[in-house]
C-alpha cells in the first residue's frame, strides 16, 4: 500500500515537484506543500477546482460509516448544497457548526439549533444530532467526542464545504495535530484516515462548490473576506433608494426604505461602501478595482447579473455564499443585487 502525506492524505512520490504528494525526502510524513503550508503559510499550488465534489460524496454514499457533517455557522448556505438529502440518504448523521467563536455572543445556542433544524428541515436532510462548537467555546470537543461513538463499531467519515474547519476539528480531538489546516480551499487532497479514541475517522476534501465567492478570489484576497474573530456587525438606517458595495465583491440596492434598517454581518477587513442609487453606476464605473475592491478574479463588472428579490415580509437575510449576509428588517419595495454570473444570491429568514 502506498504511503500517505497524514496532513492532506495525499499519496507521497519524489519524482514530480509542484504536483500533489510531492516530498524530496525518503521517509518524510508530510509532503512538501503541507510542510510549507504548515510551517511558513506558503501556499505552493492550489487545488481548489481540481476536487469533484461529485465524486467525494458519491464515495460517502458507499462508505458504511457514522457522517459527520461539518458545517461553517458563518456560511451556513453554501454547506447546504442541492441534492444534499439524495447523497445522505440512509445515513446517520450528526451535523457539527463550527466557527459559532464569529457569531456575536447575543446568539443563542438555543435560537442557533432551531435556526439550524429549519433549514434541514426545508431541504428534506434528517439529522441524528448537532453540535455547536468553535473556537474556545466550551464542550465543543468533547461533545464531538461523545458523537464519534453514535458510529457503533463503524467508521466514521468527516465531510463539509472546503474552509468549514474539518481538519481543525479533528486536529482539536487529538493529543499531537497531525493534519494540514489552512484558510486556503483544496488542503485536505483525499480521504485521510486516522483513528481517535479506537474509532477510525476519516478526514475528506472539502466540497467546493461554484457559487461560493471564496472561489472566485485571488488567494491573497482571502486573508481580507475570512473572519479570524468574532465579527463586528455594521448597522445603517436607511430611507429612499440606498446602494451598498461590499468591497468589490458585488452591489446591493435597497429601493423605496421607508424606512428601513440594515445590518452586515462579514469580515470587519472587508470594506463596505454606502451611497445613493442614482450615484451607484458612477461609483463603481470610477472606483472599482481601487476603492472597491477586493475583486473577484472571474468576468468584469459590466458582465455582472442582477437577482431581484420581493421582501419576505418579516426580517430577513441576503446571503453572499463565502463572504457572510446582510439582515434587513422594516418596509422597502425591492431588493436589487448585482453580482459575478457564477455566484448564486441566497434569501432566508433572519439568523439573528
Amino acid at each position: 500500500m502506498s504511503e500517505r502525506c497524514q496532513g492532506c492524505g495525499a499519496v507521497l512520490q519524489h519524482d514530480q515537484p509542484g504536483a500533489a504528494g510531492y516530498t524530496p525526502k525518503v521517509g518524510s510524513k508530510l509532503c512538501q506543500r503541507c510542510f510549507r503550508l504548515t510551517h511558513y503559510d506558503d501556499l505552493q499550488f492550489s487545488m481548489r477546482e481540481g476536487i469533484d465534489p461529485d465524486r467525494i460524496l458519491a464515495r460517502i454514499h458507499t462508505m458504511d460509516a457514522l457522517v459527520l457533517w461539518v458545517v461553517d455557522l458563518f456560511d451556513l448556505e453554501a454547506s447546504l448544497l442541492d441534492g444534499m438529502n439524495r447523497h445522505l440518504f440512509g445515513k446517520d448523521v450528526i451535523v457539527v457548526g463550527t466557527k459559532r467563536d464569529l457569531l456575536p455572543e447575543t446568539v443563542g445556542n438555543e435560537k442557533l439549533a432551531r435556526f439550524i433544524y429549519g433549514r434541514l428541515k426545508a431541504l428534506d436532510i434528517h439529522v441524528q444530532g448537532l453540535v455547536v462548537t468553535g473556537k474556545n467555546i466550551p464542550g465543543g470537543p468533547e461533545e464531538v467526542l461523545h458523537a464519534l461513538h453514535w458510529a457503533h463499531g463503524k467508521d466514521v467519515v468527516v465531510m463539509g464545504m472546503a474552509n468549514a474547519g474539518k481538519s481543525t476539528l479533528l486536529n482539536a480531538l487529538i493529543d499531537k495535530p497531525q493534519l494540514t489546516s489552512s484558510r486556503y480551499p483544496g488542503t485536505t487532497l483525499d480521504f485521510n484516515p486516522i483513528v481517535i479514541d479506537g474509532v477510525t475517522v476519516y478526514d475528506t476534501p472539502g466540497l467546493t462548490p461554484r457559487n461560493s465567492m471564496l472561489l472566485h478570489l485571488a488567494e491573497n484576497d482571502l486573508k481580507t473576506v475570512l473572519p479570524s474573530k468574532a465579527v463586528k456587525p455594521v448597522g445603517f438606517q436607511l430611507r429612499g433608494d440606498q446602494s451598498f458595495a461590499v468591497g468589490g465583491l458585488c452591489r446591493i440596492d435597497i429601493l423605496n426604505a421607508k424606512p428601513a434598517s440594515a445590518v452586515f454581518y462579514c469580515s470587519n477587513l472587508l470594506e463596505l461602501h454606502r451611497g445613493r442609487v442614482d450615484k451607484a453606476d458612477e461609483l463603481w464605473q470610477k472606483h472599482y478595482g481601487e476603492l472597491l475592491q477586493p475583486v473577484p478574479t472571474t468576468a468584469p463588472v459590466n458582465q455582472w447579473k442582477r437577482t431581484l428579490l420581493t421582501p419576505l415580509g418579516e426580517k430577513e437575510d441576503i446571503v453572499i455564499p463565502g463572504i457572510g449576509w446582510m439582515s434587513l428588517s422594516g418596509n422597502y419595495d425591492q431588493i436589487v443585487v448585482t453580482h459575478p454570473q457564477e455566484i448564486e444570491i441566497k434569501q432566508r429568514k433572519a439568523m439573528i
